[in-house]
């Protein structure tokens, strides 16, 4: 339901006027995902809104991570994995057969749990993607881009003076920034964080956050994290799941203080998880 403000009329009455909701930029309906003969995912419907950050919060093991690497395709390489429903980018099936799988995963950039930076320069860290997509051929392209992507990372000041350095060299933190560097070098428009900063100290964890909330103007961000506080912090909706299943999703103020479902409540409480 769109959300409301209210206004006066001509006669000075005070009137409720919808305001539009942000456009849906993945849409799921009906997503069941199966390792072999495990179903680890049941059923999900869900719209994921364009431009904010949508966390998904549950217990280990509940289907969450499962979920957000079908945005992508990344189960395509679970040779046991098998997904079905209807899952569609922008309106078109991500797994109908004339998808390029690689020009997928341009539009929906991923960041790991663990930082992986390739064993390359800095500079060649960010500059892989644009150059095996063709996005640039000259010198002075590349670098323009490493320095926007840099930027966009918070972490150009940080590394501007040793960019032939190997990314394997900054610390924790900055190596997450750096992998967050790579991943809008292409310029996605979708961009999937699996617990970004489960490794990281809390000043570097406060970075990422910090960054998290100035890329939403730009991307769309699905977040997953075991830390409900975080959730609170970076995200405008919040995606609850439990066993499997999407319990509910909802603008994150309201699953954090009236759910409506009683594992919801249990979970956020510390009843379970």
């Amino acid at each position: 339901m769109d959300a409301t403000v209210t206004t006066q009329n001509v006669s000075g009455a005070t009137v409720p006027v919808p305001m539009p909701m942000p456009a849906s930029k993945v849409a799921a309906r009906g997503v069941n995902v199966h390792y072999g003969a495990k179903h680890a995912l049941k059923s999900v419907d869900i719209d994921i809104r364009e431009n904010q950050v949508t966390a998904f919060i549950g217990p280990s093991g509940c289907g969450k991570s499962t979920f957000l690497r079908c945005i992508n395709r990344m189960n395509d390489t679970i040779a046991s994995c098998r997904v079905t429903g209807d899952l569609r980018l922008d309106g078109q099936d991500i797994y109908d057969r004339s998808v390029d799988v690689v020009q997928l995963r341009a539009r929906v950039g991923m960041v790991f749990q663990k930082a992986n930076p390739f064993p390359k320069s800095i500079f060649e860290n960010v500059a892989y993607g644009p150059k095996i997509h063709g996005l640039a051929t000259k010198r002075s392209e590349f670098e323009e881009i490493v320095e926007k992507s840099l930027r966009g990372a918070g972490l150009w000041e940080e590394v501007k003076d040793r960019l032939d350095d190997p990314g394997t060299g900054l610390s924790g933190g900055q190596q997450q920034r750096l992998c967050i560097a790579r991943a809008i070098a292409v310029s996605p428009e979708v961009i999937l964080m699996d617990e970004p900063c489960s490794a990281l100290d809390p000043i570097a964890t406060a970075h990422v956050e910090e960054l998290i909330d100035g890329l939403k103007s730009d991307y769309t961000i699905v977040i997953v994290t075991h830390n409900m506080q975080q959730a609170a912090r970076v995200s405008q909706r919040t995606a609850f799941f439990h066993l499997g299943t999407l319990v509910e999703e909802d603008d994150t103020a309201k699953i954090f203080t009236n759910p409506r479902d009683e594992r919801t409540q249990g979970y956020i409480t510390g009843r379970y998880g």
